[in-house]
């Protein structure tokens, strides 16, 4: 639940002739970080540190509750609320996963759209790995209150696992050179990689929480870089 009288990090305003909430900034050099990027950072350091006893779902800025809950996602705030945790870590999940594995992207974000609660947009560069970053999103959200599934569990699960914004199909796609049709060696292939990222998982996770923006790439490498 939200923590009435936790003041929030700043948010656009909203309302009529309100500035739209800015969009994925460009990819900067690689190892670079603009000022701006700097500032972000520094920010969203001082939040996470301020907020540190409470936990995720305590911390969520209002904007992205609000834009759940007024998008008619959600029948309250608290359903809204929930979800949201649910996204951030998903999207840290491939985020994280994406840094791991050398990839490059632009910014990762828990901005809902018409047809995605949240993306990291702009991945390239995964290589031979690009199917680790594709499952990572379901793993992280496992991760999130460890409930990792079993052997059977995941052999019943994983022809279930379709759609999910093109992960389960890219999942597919990547896991032939190296799997061929197993996904289920694939999939625990995955999960030996992401399990011991689990306190970075949690803190990009927590950055997408607090703040009411999209992250660029340089931001999350550093906030991961924390852990």
């Amino acid at each position: 639940m939200f923590v009435k009288g936790v003041p929030q990090m700043g948010s656009p305003p909203a309302g009529p002739g309100a500035a739209p909430a800015p969009g994925p900034a460009p990819a900067p050099g690689p190892g670079a970080a603009t000022p701006a990027q700097r500032r972000a950072l520094a920010a969203i350091r001082a939040e996470l540190g301020r907020l540190a006893r409470y936990d995720d779902e305590s911390i969520v800025n209002d904007l992205w509750v609000r834009r759940r809950y007024d998008g008619g996602r959600f029948a309250n705030y608290r359903e809204a609320r929930r979800a949201t945790v649910t996204t951030a870590w998903h999207e840290a999940g491939h985020a994280v996963a994406a840094v791991a594995v050398g990839a490059r992207f632009r910014s990762a974000s828990i901005h809902p759209g018409r047809d995605t609660e949240g993306r990291v947009h702009g991945i390239q560069g995964t290589g031979g790995l690009a199917f680790v970053v594709d499952a990572a999103g379901q793993i992280a959200e496992r991760l999130m209150a460890w409930t990792m599934l079993n052997d059977d569990e995941l052999r019943v699960w994983l022809p279930t696992w379709r759609d999910d914004g093109g992960d389960a199909k890219r999942f597919r796609a990547g896991i032939r050179r190296r799997f061929g049709t197993d996904e289920f060696a694939a999939w625990r292939y995955s999960e030996s990689l992401l399990i011991p990222q689990r306190p970075k998982i949690r803190q990009v996770a927590r950055a997408l929480l607090v703040y009411p923006r999209h992250i660029p790439q340089p931001v999350v490498a550093a906030i991961t870089a924390d852990c």
